[in-house]
């Protein structure tokens, strides 16, 4: 994933159009901050103030300078923090990007994740705050960020620009609530990130929760509105997801040490829950078709009021469907990031110390397979317009059983039981082999003449010399042999270079066929349904040449992927040289040659 992806919704109301004052700060009100920000700094107040008082007395340090000022700070939890005072005051707040704002205006910031840092300079619209980024100054929306409670190392020094904003802490020796310079050890900020994993998995659950009894369950009620295939596509397997969360918070909870966080071992809880997570995969592939099918129900104006109300019953905040159901897709992505801080506070000697490290590889893993997973979604269309492309075609269509094109190119062929020598272009993808034709005339014209199912065959290499099977000599070669009979294929290369190239993606195919079927990856019915209707589309429109074949996998070709050696001298181009046309390319086969050395 990495998955790329941004909210698509954003706080109510516009953002000034005018930056603010100064002297306009003193009459501004309070603003809310989210709960996981609010119970982070609750970590940094001194533990021995009052608890029942409705405010404390705190020093804060400067950003600019080391002297300490005597302020007022209301208790997180019992009312919102002032942060114009703290601006007011000379400090310097710190921001960091929770949710993906598309820039819409002008002197209005776009913000991404992973963390961006925005030095907050006002805050006195609750909705829109005023800040920097580096030397940039604009708009972005409150509710988009979070105050940052630690990052650096302790002994990071300042320095200028965003670099030199670090989170709030407490200083041991003054008990000064700190903005600007680092936290005092590397167990308080351990403790800090320990905290900011519980509260955000705390307040995902709800979240969940809300899109599964607030929507779905509502959904169901109309069945005048929705039918299910309708809700399978909009919400895909969000209860499932919302099951397996309870599940694993309730694993968490078991390991949180509330007196100490710091001491919290909740590294084996991602190993224990390392196969759960893939169920992410069959979310996020569908996640594009539940946006679409959400864009053609919202042309209804019946349909906007009926969304909002759900909303309003279940008293969630202000954010389009749209945006909840992003959630998950941008939940699965702050795993590795949160696993990352984690160890980067962990000591080595620290009993969950291997844990970590253990859970942040195999987070990073699910989050890549589950982007590359959706990438192979977006190219069925290619795959299914190669096919319309393929002349006398017979039998089952591509997608019917594979959603990936892995190699392709040039082979002589011998089939039992004729023993002589075809020239054919193969196309491998997971699950069968398809045999074409080149026209005679038209070498850009492929005819359909037949495939092999993988699944049955397995592959052999071939040594140079006299073949037993087919009492013929072969060079460069391999074989396919059916595991139930005694049929058997063969298959000569032009050079070594390319039967090793085979050989690599014959064992690239069963390794994603294994892999798919470990987390039940497949393409649904209405993906299907949709690549036929993107063909149709495409085949009205005349006077262009649109067929190309699928393309490749990024960023590698099977070579990189297998046990064999090849030099790294050698060409791609060479390897494909023979089969170019001495009368030239047609567009067809000069786009494919482009594609085939995308790869190398």
């Amino acid at each position: 994933m990495e998955l790329h992806h941004r909210a698509l919704s954003r706080p109510p109301g516009v953002s000034p159009l005018e930056p603010p004052h100064r002297a306009s700060l003193q009459r501004c009100r309070s603003l809310p901050l989210p709960p996981s920000t609010l119970s982070a700094l609750a970590l940094l107040l001194p533990q021995s103030a009052n608890i029942g008082q409705s405010s404390s007395s705190v020093r804060v340090r400067s950003g600019g300078s080391g002297s300490c000022r005597r302020r007022r700070l209301l208790r997180p939890g019992s009312e919102p923090l002032q942060v114009n005072i703290l601006i007011s005051g000379g400090s310097i707040v710190n921001a960091e990007a929770v949710w993906d704002h598309v820039t819409m205006a002008d002197r209005e910031f776009g913000v991404y994740r992973p963390v961006i840092v925005i030095k907050v300079l006002d805050a006195s619209n609750k909705d829109w705050w005023w800040g920097q980024i580096d030397e940039e100054i604009g708009w972005f929306p409150a509710s988009f960020v979070r105050l940052w409670v630690n990052q650096e190392d302790g002994g990071a020094e300042l320095a200028e620009g965003t670099s030199e904003v670090q989170n709030g802490h407490l200083d041991p020796t003054n008990d000064c609530l700190c903005l600007g310079s680092p936290l005092q050890n590397r167990d308080q900020m351990r403790a800090n990130v320990i905290n900011e994993i519980m509260s955000t998995e705390r307040h995902y659950i709800k979240h969940l929760k809300d899109i599964c009894e607030g929507y779905l369950r509502q959904c169901r009620k109309r069945v005048d509105m929705f039918n299910d295939d309708q809700l399978k596509v909009i919400f895909g397997n969000i209860e499932d997801i919302y099951r397996f969360q309870m599940g694993f918070v309730r694993d968490l909870e078991k390991q949180y040490n509330t007196e100490d966080p710091h001491l919290s071992e909740i590294g084996p809880c991602f190993l224990e829950h390392q196969d759960g997570f893939w169920i992410y995969s069959e979310y996020c592939n569908n996640h594009l078709d539940a946006c679409m099918e959400l864009s053609k129900l919202m042309r209804d104006g019946r349909y906007q009021h009926f969304f909002e109300a759900c909303r309003l019953l279940q008293q969630m905040i202000d954010i389009a469907i749209d945006g909840f159901l992003l959630t998950p897709v941008q939940k699965i992505c702050k795993y590795p990031l949160q696993l990352a801080e984690l160890l980067k506070y962990t000591a080595q000697e620290h009993s969950d110390y291997r844990y970590v490290a253990a859970a942040l590889a195999v987070m990073r893993n699910v989050t890549q397979q589950i982007n590359e997973r959706k990438r192979r979604l977006e190219n069925i269309d290619k795959i299914a317009q190669w096919q319309a492309s393929v002349l006398d075609w017979e039998g089952d269509d591509i997608l019917d059983r594979s959603s990936e094109l892995i190699y392709t190119g040039e082979l002589s062929w011998i089939y039992q039981p004729y023993g002589r020598s075809q020239q054919r272009v193969f196309f491998l993808f997971d699950h069968q082999l398809v045999l074409c034709k080149k026209d005679l005339i038209r070498r850009d014209i492929l005819y359909y003449k037949g495939r092999i199912d993988m699944d049955r065959y397995e592959v052999r290499d071939a040594i140079d010399g006299r073949d037993d099977d087919f009492n013929v000599s072969v060079k460069h070669a391999f074989k396919l042999c059916n595991r139930d009979s005694e049929e058997i294929h063969i298959f000569l290369a032009k050079k070594p270079e390319e039967k090793i190239r085979w050989l690599r993606a014959f064992h690239e195919e069963r390794k994603m066929v294994l892999e798919d079927e470990k987390i039940g990856f497949e393409i649904s019915e209405y993906q299907k349904r949709q690549a036929a209707l993107t063909v149709r589309k495409v085949t009205k429109q005349k006077g262009v040449n649109r067929w190309a074949p699928p393309s490749y996998p990024p960023p590698q070709d099977p070579l990189s992927l297998g046990q064999y050696e090849v030099t790294e001298d050698m060409a791609q181009g060479e390897v494909f040289e023979f089969s170019q046309s001495k009368r030239g390319q047609a567009p067809f086969w000069q786009n494919f040659s482009r594609l085939k050395c995308g790869q190398c």
